[in-house]
Parts: structure tokens; C-alpha cells; sequence
């Protein structure tokens, strides 16, 4: 069993600047396939970023965000963070981690076990 904990969303002006903190419990972090997702009033919950395992990592990002947001991870740490940049009020949304144990797919959610409660992301305009 993983538990997953958000942090470091908030309330930003346009352009702005935020880093989301991800950590996990347990022992093989490491192993698992880790992604952000997010969820605004009203619409689906859609994928964000993805970062694979392994030293040679590999990353996924949705269109919206390409150029703008980064995902990485730190191993040691436990935890997964999403920097996000140059913040439009679009980005407004509830920012979830997941974590899968094997990899099917990066973007679907329902190919993720475990899932944080979430961080909300506010961005005025």
C-alpha cells in the first residue's frame, strides 16, 4: 500500500510561479510510475505530466502544459514535484499525484493504483 501526500498549491497571479510536492510512504517509491493530474469544476480529471522509473527516465506531458510545467523526482526523497511556470488561469485545478506498479498507460487514470487527495492550484487573472 502507497499513500500519497500533495502540497504547495495556492492562490498565484497569472505568470506566476508554483512547485507541487508529491511524497509517498513505503519502501519502493522508486519502482513506481509516477504522474499529476488535475481536475477544475466541472470537467474530467485529466492527465498532466508522467515520469517513468529507472535511471533512464522518460516523460510525458499534455499539450497544454508542454514548455511551461516539469515533473521530476527525487528517489531519496520519496517524492515526485511538478514545477509550473508562466501559470495561466486555465491551470486553475485540483492537482492530484498518482502512482502506478506497472506501466500500461501514462494518461489514463484508471491505469493508476494509488492516488493523493489533492492540492488546489488557484490562478487569478
Amino acid at each position: 500500500q502507497v499513500q500519497l501526500v500533495e502540497s504547495g498549491g495556492g492562490l498565484v497571479q497569472a505568470g506566476a510561479s508554483l512547485r507541487l510536492s508529491c511524497t509517498a510512504s513505503g519502501r519502493t517509491f522508486s519502482s513506481y510510475f509516477m504522474s499529476w493530474f488535475r481536475q477544475a469544476p466541472g470537467k474530467e480529471r485529466e492527465f498532466v505530466a508522467y515520469i517513468s522509473t529507472g535511471l533512464r527516465q522518460y516523460y510525458a506531458y499534455a499539450e497544454s502544459v508542454k514548455g511551461r510545467f516539469t515533473i521530476s523526482r527525487d528517489n531519496a526523497k520519496n517524492t515526485v514535484y511538478l514545477q509550473m511556470n508562466s501559470l495561466k488561469p486555465e491551470d486553475t485545478a485540483v492537482y492530484y499525484c498518482a502512482a502506478a506498479q506497472a506501466f500500461r498507460s501514462y494518461s489514463r487514470a484508471n491505469d493508476y493504483d494509488y492516488w493523493g487527495q489533492g492540492t488546489q492550484v488557484t490562478v487569478s487573472s
